[in-house]
Protein backbone atom coordinates (compact mmCIF):
# COMPACT_ATOMS: atom_id res chain seq x y z
CA UNK A 1 0.00 0.00 0.00
CA UNK A 2 1.31 3.10 -1.36
CA UNK A 3 1.11 6.89 0.34
CA UNK A 4 -1.44 7.64 -1.98
CA UNK A 5 -4.02 4.58 -1.20
CA UNK A 6 -2.44 5.64 2.96
CA UNK A 7 -4.37 8.94 1.99
CA UNK A 8 -7.68 7.76 1.29
CA UNK A 9 -7.57 4.64 3.84
CA UNK A 10 -9.10 6.62 6.72
CA UNK A 11 -12.33 5.41 8.25
CA UNK A 12 -14.54 5.77 11.58
CA UNK A 13 -14.82 3.14 13.65
CA UNK A 14 -17.69 2.43 16.14
CA UNK A 15 -17.87 3.50 20.03
CA UNK A 16 -16.07 -0.04 21.14
CA UNK A 17 -17.05 -0.34 24.63
CA UNK A 18 -19.92 1.01 27.11
CA UNK A 19 -19.47 4.35 28.15
CA UNK A 20 -19.12 3.96 31.77
CA UNK A 21 -16.47 1.66 31.29
CA UNK A 22 -14.37 4.05 28.65
CA UNK A 23 -14.55 7.22 31.03
CA UNK A 24 -13.42 4.62 33.77
CA UNK A 25 -10.07 3.61 31.27
CA UNK A 26 -10.03 7.04 30.81
CA UNK A 27 -9.58 7.99 34.35
CA UNK A 28 -7.05 5.13 35.07
CA UNK A 29 -5.15 6.05 31.79
CA UNK A 30 -5.20 9.79 32.78
CA UNK A 31 -3.95 9.05 36.31
CA UNK A 32 -0.84 6.91 35.48
CA UNK A 33 0.14 10.23 32.97
CA UNK A 34 0.04 11.96 36.32
CA UNK A 35 2.43 9.54 37.69
CA UNK A 36 4.10 9.39 34.80
CA UNK A 37 5.25 13.53 34.89
CA UNK A 38 5.30 13.48 38.53
CA UNK A 39 8.04 10.46 38.70
CA UNK A 40 9.36 12.63 35.68
CA UNK A 41 9.48 16.08 37.37
CA UNK A 42 9.83 15.59 40.85
CA UNK A 43 13.51 15.63 40.37
CA UNK A 44 13.62 19.37 39.19
CA UNK A 45 12.12 20.76 42.65
CA UNK A 46 15.40 18.83 44.72
CA UNK A 47 18.05 19.56 42.40
CA UNK A 48 19.36 22.11 45.26
CA UNK A 49 19.37 19.45 48.14
CA UNK A 50 20.89 17.08 45.72
CA UNK A 51 23.76 19.18 44.73
CA UNK A 52 24.55 20.31 48.27
CA UNK A 53 24.52 16.18 49.45
CA UNK A 54 26.30 14.82 46.95
CA UNK A 55 28.20 17.87 45.58
CA UNK A 56 27.21 17.67 42.04
CA UNK A 57 27.84 20.38 39.34
CA UNK A 58 25.28 21.71 37.06
CA UNK A 59 26.30 19.49 34.28
CA UNK A 60 25.50 16.35 36.66
CA UNK A 61 22.22 17.70 37.57
CA UNK A 62 21.27 18.54 33.94
CA UNK A 63 22.21 14.87 32.94
CA UNK A 64 19.57 13.43 35.47
CA UNK A 65 16.67 15.63 34.08
CA UNK A 66 18.04 14.88 30.74
CA UNK A 67 18.61 11.24 30.79
CA UNK A 68 14.73 10.55 30.95
CA UNK A 69 14.12 12.84 28.46
CA UNK A 70 16.93 11.11 25.84
CA UNK A 71 15.29 7.65 26.57
CA UNK A 72 11.64 8.96 25.99
CA UNK A 73 12.96 10.28 22.28
CA UNK A 74 14.57 7.46 21.65
CA UNK A 75 12.57 4.42 22.85
CA UNK A 76 9.18 6.24 21.44
CA UNK A 77 8.94 5.23 18.10
CA UNK A 78 9.94 1.20 18.54
CA UNK A 79 8.49 0.45 21.71
CA UNK A 80 4.79 2.03 20.14
CA UNK A 81 5.20 -0.40 17.72
CA UNK A 82 6.07 -3.34 19.68
CA UNK A 83 2.88 -2.18 22.01
CA UNK A 84 0.85 -2.51 19.00
CA UNK A 85 1.61 -6.45 18.38
CA UNK A 86 2.17 -7.26 22.38
CA UNK A 87 -1.10 -5.59 23.50
CA UNK A 88 -1.91 -1.71 24.42
CA UNK A 89 -2.59 -2.61 27.93
CA UNK A 90 -0.15 -5.42 28.99
CA UNK A 91 2.37 -2.47 27.67
CA UNK A 92 1.10 0.09 29.58
CA UNK A 93 1.29 -2.23 32.81
CA UNK A 94 4.42 -3.11 31.95
CA UNK A 95 5.61 0.09 31.50
CA UNK A 96 3.95 1.76 35.04
CA UNK A 97 5.55 -1.04 36.68
CA UNK A 98 8.89 -0.03 35.21
CA UNK A 99 9.00 3.75 35.92
CA UNK A 100 7.28 3.17 39.47
CA UNK A 101 9.85 0.51 40.38
CA UNK A 102 12.78 3.10 39.23
CA UNK A 103 11.52 5.93 40.74
CA UNK A 104 11.73 4.10 44.20
CA UNK A 105 15.33 3.19 42.98
CA UNK A 106 15.51 7.06 43.25
CA UNK A 107 15.01 7.14 46.26
CA UNK A 108 17.31 4.48 47.39
CA UNK A 109 20.20 5.99 45.28
CA UNK A 110 23.23 6.83 47.32
CA UNK A 111 25.35 8.37 44.69
CA UNK A 112 25.12 10.29 41.12
CA UNK A 113 25.66 6.90 39.38
CA UNK A 114 23.11 5.11 41.20
CA UNK A 115 20.75 7.66 40.65
CA UNK A 116 21.94 8.45 36.88
CA UNK A 117 20.89 4.54 36.53
CA UNK A 118 17.42 4.38 38.13
CA UNK A 119 16.73 7.61 36.16
CA UNK A 120 17.63 5.94 32.91
CA UNK A 121 14.63 3.06 33.81
CA UNK A 122 12.65 5.61 34.57
CA UNK A 123 13.05 7.12 31.01
CA UNK A 124 13.00 3.51 29.53
CA UNK A 125 9.57 2.60 31.57
CA UNK A 126 7.89 6.03 30.22
CA UNK A 127 8.75 6.38 26.54
CA UNK A 128 6.24 4.99 25.19
CA UNK A 129 3.17 5.63 27.27
CA UNK A 130 2.15 9.01 25.74
CA UNK A 131 1.44 7.66 22.88
CA UNK A 132 0.17 4.20 23.08
CA UNK A 133 -1.83 5.61 26.08
CA UNK A 134 -3.44 7.92 24.02
CA UNK A 135 -3.87 5.14 21.30
CA UNK A 136 -5.88 3.16 23.79
CA UNK A 137 -7.89 5.84 24.84
CA UNK A 138 -9.00 6.55 21.30
CA UNK A 139 -9.73 3.41 20.24
CA UNK A 140 -12.69 2.91 23.21
CA UNK A 141 -14.27 6.27 22.12
CA UNK A 142 -16.20 7.85 19.35
CA UNK A 143 -14.09 9.16 16.65
CA UNK A 144 -16.10 12.48 17.06
CA UNK A 145 -14.44 12.95 20.95
CA UNK A 146 -10.71 12.96 19.51
CA UNK A 147 -10.03 16.01 19.65
CA UNK A 148 -11.33 16.77 22.93
CA UNK A 149 -9.53 13.70 24.37
CA UNK A 150 -6.15 14.18 22.61
CA UNK A 151 -6.00 17.78 24.61
CA UNK A 152 -7.40 16.79 27.63
CA UNK A 153 -4.52 13.74 27.72
CA UNK A 154 -2.26 16.13 27.08
CA UNK A 155 -3.05 18.89 29.29
CA UNK A 156 -1.84 15.52 31.96
CA UNK A 157 1.45 16.11 31.87
CA UNK A 158 1.62 19.70 32.92
CA UNK A 159 -0.44 18.92 35.59
CA UNK A 160 1.30 15.99 36.52
CA UNK A 161 4.17 18.17 36.10
CA UNK A 162 3.08 21.16 38.53
CA UNK A 163 2.06 17.83 41.30
CA UNK A 164 5.46 16.35 40.98
CA UNK A 165 7.30 19.64 41.38
CA UNK A 166 5.20 21.13 43.89
CA UNK A 167 4.49 18.18 46.16
CA UNK A 168 8.22 17.01 45.63
CA UNK A 169 9.80 20.29 47.11
CA UNK A 170 7.11 20.43 49.96
CA UNK A 171 7.45 17.09 50.93
CA UNK A 172 12.08 17.61 50.21
CA UNK A 173 11.75 19.74 53.10
CA UNK A 174 9.61 18.34 55.71
CA UNK A 175 10.61 14.84 55.33
CA UNK A 176 14.00 14.63 52.93
CA UNK A 177 14.55 14.65 49.32
CA UNK A 178 14.73 10.52 49.23
CA UNK A 179 10.67 10.65 50.68
CA UNK A 180 9.71 12.90 47.51
CA UNK A 181 10.70 10.03 45.27
CA UNK A 182 9.36 7.70 47.40
CA UNK A 183 6.06 8.70 47.11
CA UNK A 184 5.69 9.44 43.84
CA UNK A 185 6.97 5.52 43.30
CA UNK A 186 3.97 4.15 45.69
CA UNK A 187 1.32 6.19 44.23
CA UNK A 188 2.53 5.42 40.20
CA UNK A 189 2.31 1.66 42.16
CA UNK A 190 -0.27 1.92 43.59
CA UNK A 191 -2.20 3.09 40.91
CA UNK A 192 -0.56 0.47 37.89
CA UNK A 193 -2.29 -2.74 40.53
CA UNK A 194 -5.64 -1.12 40.39
CA UNK A 195 -5.36 -0.85 36.57
CA UNK A 196 -4.33 -4.48 36.16
CA UNK A 197 -7.18 -5.54 37.88
CA UNK A 198 -9.53 -3.23 36.20
CA UNK A 199 -8.49 -2.82 32.60
CA UNK A 200 -7.17 -5.75 30.39
CA UNK A 201 -6.91 -6.82 27.33
CA UNK A 202 -9.85 -9.62 27.57
CA UNK A 203 -12.21 -6.97 28.84
CA UNK A 204 -12.06 -4.89 26.18
CA UNK A 205 -12.18 -7.58 23.40
CA UNK A 206 -15.53 -8.59 24.81
CA UNK A 207 -17.30 -5.38 24.86
CA UNK A 208 -16.19 -4.35 21.46
CA UNK A 209 -18.66 -3.37 19.02
CA UNK A 210 -19.32 -4.90 15.57
CA UNK A 211 -17.54 -2.66 13.21
CA UNK A 212 -18.26 -1.73 9.72
CA UNK A 213 -17.73 -3.69 6.43
CA UNK A 214 -15.59 -0.49 5.14
CA UNK A 215 -14.02 -0.24 8.82
CA UNK A 216 -12.73 -3.83 8.35
CA UNK A 217 -11.55 -3.34 4.79
CA UNK A 218 -9.56 0.12 5.11
CA UNK A 219 -8.17 -1.50 8.23
CA UNK A 220 -6.97 -4.60 6.37
CA UNK A 221 -5.27 -1.92 3.57
CA UNK A 222 -3.23 -0.69 6.35
CA UNK A 223 0.04 1.19 5.10
CA UNK A 224 2.94 -1.35 4.73
CA UNK A 225 6.14 -0.82 6.18
CA UNK A 226 8.25 -0.20 3.18
CA UNK A 227 5.78 3.12 2.32
CA UNK A 228 5.48 4.07 6.27
CA UNK A 229 8.81 6.12 6.18
CA UNK A 230 8.11 8.06 3.14
CA UNK A 231 4.60 8.71 4.39
CA UNK A 232 6.15 10.19 7.75
CA UNK A 233 8.26 12.88 5.76
CA UNK A 234 6.58 12.94 2.38
CA UNK A 235 6.55 17.10 2.65
CA UNK A 236 9.27 19.68 3.52
CA UNK A 237 6.50 21.34 5.49
CA UNK A 238 6.30 18.28 7.73
CA UNK A 239 10.00 17.75 8.19
CA UNK A 240 10.13 21.23 9.21
CA UNK A 241 7.20 21.26 11.21
CA UNK A 242 9.14 18.62 13.41
CA UNK A 243 12.03 20.21 13.99
CA UNK A 244 10.79 23.59 14.46
CA UNK A 245 8.57 22.04 17.53
CA UNK A 246 11.58 20.23 18.32
CA UNK A 247 13.38 23.73 18.87
CA UNK A 248 10.57 25.36 20.71
CA UNK A 249 10.64 22.68 23.23
CA UNK A 250 14.40 22.98 23.84
CA UNK A 251 13.50 26.32 25.11
CA UNK A 252 10.45 25.12 27.35
CA UNK A 253 12.40 22.08 28.93
CA UNK A 254 15.47 24.15 29.83
CA UNK A 255 13.69 27.03 31.27
CA UNK A 256 11.10 24.77 33.40
CA UNK A 257 13.61 22.26 34.37
CA UNK A 258 15.89 24.96 35.67
CA UNK A 259 13.40 27.63 37.39
CA UNK A 260 13.26 25.87 40.80
CA UNK A 261 17.03 26.47 40.32
CA UNK A 262 16.48 30.42 39.23
CA UNK A 263 14.67 30.81 42.31
CA UNK A 264 16.72 29.23 44.40
CA UNK A 265 19.70 31.19 43.62
CA UNK A 266 18.48 34.53 41.79
CA UNK A 267 15.72 35.17 44.28
CA UNK A 268 16.82 33.29 47.67
CA UNK A 269 13.54 31.03 47.60
CA UNK A 270 13.51 27.93 49.85
CA UNK A 271 13.43 24.69 48.05
CA UNK A 272 9.89 24.10 49.13
CA UNK A 273 8.54 27.97 48.24
CA UNK A 274 10.80 27.78 44.96
CA UNK A 275 9.19 24.31 43.75
CA UNK A 276 5.62 25.35 44.46
CA UNK A 277 6.89 28.96 42.31
CA UNK A 278 8.51 26.70 39.36
CA UNK A 279 5.10 24.20 39.46
CA UNK A 280 3.00 27.17 38.95
CA UNK A 281 5.22 28.75 36.26
CA UNK A 282 4.51 24.87 34.81
CA UNK A 283 0.77 25.05 35.34
CA UNK A 284 0.57 28.26 33.48
CA UNK A 285 2.29 26.79 30.64
CA UNK A 286 -0.28 24.17 30.25
CA UNK A 287 -3.35 26.53 30.17
CA UNK A 288 -0.63 28.06 27.61
CA UNK A 289 -1.15 25.31 25.50
CA UNK A 290 -5.14 24.89 26.00
CA UNK A 291 -5.19 28.67 25.14
CA UNK A 292 -2.69 28.56 22.29
CA UNK A 293 -4.49 25.73 20.13
CA UNK A 294 -7.90 26.56 20.87
CA UNK A 295 -7.64 30.38 19.03
CA UNK A 296 -5.14 28.50 16.38
CA UNK A 297 -8.10 26.36 16.00
CA UNK A 298 -10.48 29.50 16.41
CA UNK A 299 -9.00 31.56 13.42
CA UNK A 300 -7.54 28.63 10.80
CA UNK A 301 -11.14 27.08 10.11
CA UNK A 302 -11.10 28.64 6.53
CA UNK A 303 -7.27 29.06 6.30
CA UNK A 304 -5.09 26.41 7.24
CA UNK A 305 -1.87 28.02 6.57
CA UNK A 306 -2.84 30.26 9.73
CA UNK A 307 -1.59 27.70 12.05
CA UNK A 308 1.91 28.16 11.27
CA UNK A 309 1.32 31.66 11.44
CA UNK A 310 0.11 31.35 14.98
CA UNK A 311 3.36 29.01 15.48
CA UNK A 312 5.65 32.09 14.32
CA UNK A 313 3.65 34.06 16.62
CA UNK A 314 4.19 32.09 19.49
CA UNK A 315 7.46 31.59 18.85
CA UNK A 316 8.34 35.23 18.73
CA UNK A 317 6.25 36.88 21.16
CA UNK A 318 7.40 34.28 23.62
CA UNK A 319 10.90 35.02 23.15
CA UNK A 320 10.37 38.94 23.39
CA UNK A 321 8.73 38.36 26.51
CA UNK A 322 11.63 36.18 28.20
CA UNK A 323 14.57 38.18 26.85
CA UNK A 324 13.07 41.47 28.65
CA UNK A 325 12.41 39.14 31.84
CA UNK A 326 15.62 37.94 32.01
CA UNK A 327 17.57 41.43 31.11
CA UNK A 328 15.73 43.71 34.16
CA UNK A 329 16.87 42.67 37.46
CA UNK A 330 14.81 40.10 39.64
CA UNK A 331 11.50 41.74 40.82
CA UNK A 332 7.73 40.92 40.97
CA UNK A 333 8.19 42.75 37.30
CA UNK A 334 10.41 40.32 36.00
CA UNK A 335 8.01 37.14 37.38
CA UNK A 336 5.49 38.53 35.09
CA UNK A 337 7.48 38.84 32.04
CA UNK A 338 8.12 35.12 32.80
CA UNK A 339 4.99 34.12 33.38
CA UNK A 340 3.63 35.57 29.96
CA UNK A 341 6.88 34.03 28.14
CA UNK A 342 6.20 30.77 29.45
CA UNK A 343 2.54 30.88 29.04
CA UNK A 344 3.15 31.31 25.07
CA UNK A 345 6.75 29.57 24.78
CA UNK A 346 4.51 25.76 24.49
CA UNK A 347 2.11 26.91 22.29
CA UNK A 348 3.29 25.83 19.37
CA UNK A 349 2.46 21.98 20.35
CA UNK A 350 -1.11 23.00 19.20
CA UNK A 351 -0.47 24.15 15.81
CA UNK A 352 2.33 21.67 15.67
CA UNK A 353 0.21 18.60 16.23
CA UNK A 354 -2.79 20.18 13.87
CA UNK A 355 -0.15 20.19 11.14
CA UNK A 356 0.96 16.57 11.30
CA UNK A 357 -1.93 15.19 11.37
CA UNK A 358 -3.09 17.44 8.13
CA UNK A 359 -0.36 16.15 6.48
CA UNK A 360 0.37 12.37 6.93
CA UNK A 361 -2.56 9.79 6.24
CA UNK A 362 -4.90 9.14 9.18
CA UNK A 363 -3.67 5.20 9.07
CA UNK A 364 -0.18 5.79 10.55
CA UNK A 365 -0.95 8.94 12.51
CA UNK A 366 -0.48 7.06 15.73
CA UNK A 367 3.39 7.15 14.37
CA UNK A 368 3.22 10.36 12.99
CA UNK A 369 2.61 11.71 16.96
CA UNK A 370 5.77 9.36 17.79
CA UNK A 371 7.89 10.83 15.33
CA UNK A 372 6.63 14.07 16.68
CA UNK A 373 7.28 13.22 20.23
CA UNK A 374 10.60 11.55 19.08
CA UNK A 375 11.35 15.35 17.61
CA UNK A 376 9.96 17.24 20.76
CA UNK A 377 12.52 14.74 23.05
CA UNK A 378 15.87 14.59 21.13
CA UNK A 379 16.25 17.98 19.81
CA UNK A 380 14.54 19.87 22.95
CA UNK A 381 13.64 18.06 26.03
CA UNK A 382 16.81 15.93 26.49
CA UNK A 383 19.43 18.90 25.14
CA UNK A 384 17.84 21.70 26.63
CA UNK A 385 18.48 21.21 30.37
CA UNK A 386 21.79 19.37 29.80
CA UNK A 387 22.89 22.21 27.47
CA UNK A 388 21.37 24.84 29.97
CA UNK A 389 23.75 23.25 32.78
CA UNK A 390 26.73 22.82 30.73
CA UNK A 391 26.54 26.49 29.95
CA UNK A 392 25.91 27.32 33.36
CA UNK A 393 28.94 25.68 34.94
CA UNK A 394 31.16 28.42 32.93
CA UNK A 395 28.92 31.67 32.64
CA UNK A 396 26.28 31.37 35.61
CA UNK A 397 22.92 30.25 34.98
CA UNK A 398 21.34 33.59 34.47
CA UNK A 399 23.60 33.92 31.60
CA UNK A 400 22.91 30.41 30.36
CA UNK A 401 19.11 31.15 30.20
CA UNK A 402 19.67 34.32 28.10
CA UNK A 403 22.14 32.07 25.79
CA UNK A 404 19.68 29.79 24.73
CA UNK A 405 16.69 31.94 24.25
CA UNK A 406 18.01 32.04 20.91
CA UNK A 407 17.28 28.52 20.24
CA UNK A 408 13.10 30.14 19.63
CA UNK A 409 14.38 32.22 16.61
CA UNK A 410 15.62 29.52 15.37
CA UNK A 411 12.34 27.69 15.88
CA UNK A 412 10.78 30.34 14.26
CA UNK A 413 13.17 30.58 11.39
CA UNK A 414 11.96 26.82 10.75
CA UNK A 415 8.12 27.74 10.52
CA UNK A 416 8.98 30.17 8.08
CA UNK A 417 10.47 27.88 6.07
CA UNK A 418 7.29 25.17 6.68
CA UNK A 419 4.93 28.59 5.99
CA UNK A 420 6.04 28.99 2.40
CA UNK A 421 5.76 25.60 1.72
CA UNK A 422 2.67 24.59 3.29
CA UNK A 423 -0.06 25.84 0.77
CA UNK A 424 1.80 23.97 -2.00
CA UNK A 425 2.05 20.89 -0.30
CA UNK A 426 -1.50 20.86 0.71
CA UNK A 427 -2.22 20.96 -2.67
CA UNK A 428 0.16 18.43 -3.82
CA UNK A 429 -1.58 15.96 -0.83
CA UNK A 430 -4.92 16.53 -2.20
CA UNK A 431 -4.14 15.57 -5.80
CA UNK A 432 -2.67 12.36 -4.22
CA UNK A 433 -5.84 11.73 -2.53
CA UNK A 434 -8.03 12.77 -5.72
CA UNK A 435 -5.99 10.35 -8.02
CA UNK A 436 -6.03 7.26 -5.56
CA UNK A 437 -9.53 7.21 -5.55
CA UNK A 438 -9.76 7.04 -9.86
Amino acid sequence: MNIANAMVADYQEAPSVSRTYAWVVFALTFGLLLSDYMSRQVLNAVFPLLKAAWGLSDTQLGSLSGVVALMVGLLTFPLSLLADRWGRVKSITVMAAVWGLATLGCALANNYGEMLVARFFVGLGEAAYGSVGIALILSIFPANMRSTLTGAFMAGGAFGSVLGMGIGGVIAVHMGWRWSFGIMALFGLVLVSIYRLVVTEQRLAQQKSEVTTEAKEAAAARISWRAMLPSLFSTRTVKCVYVGSGLQFFLMGAILAWMPSYLNRYYAMPTDKAGVTAAMFLLIAGVGMVFCGGITDRFSRNNPSRKLTFAIAFCLVSFTFLSLALQIPAGPLQLVLLGLGIFLVAGTSGPAGAMVAGLTPTSIHATAFATLTLANNLLGLAPGPFVTGLIADKVGLLVALRVILFIGLLATAVFVIAKRKYSHDLAYLDAMRAKARI
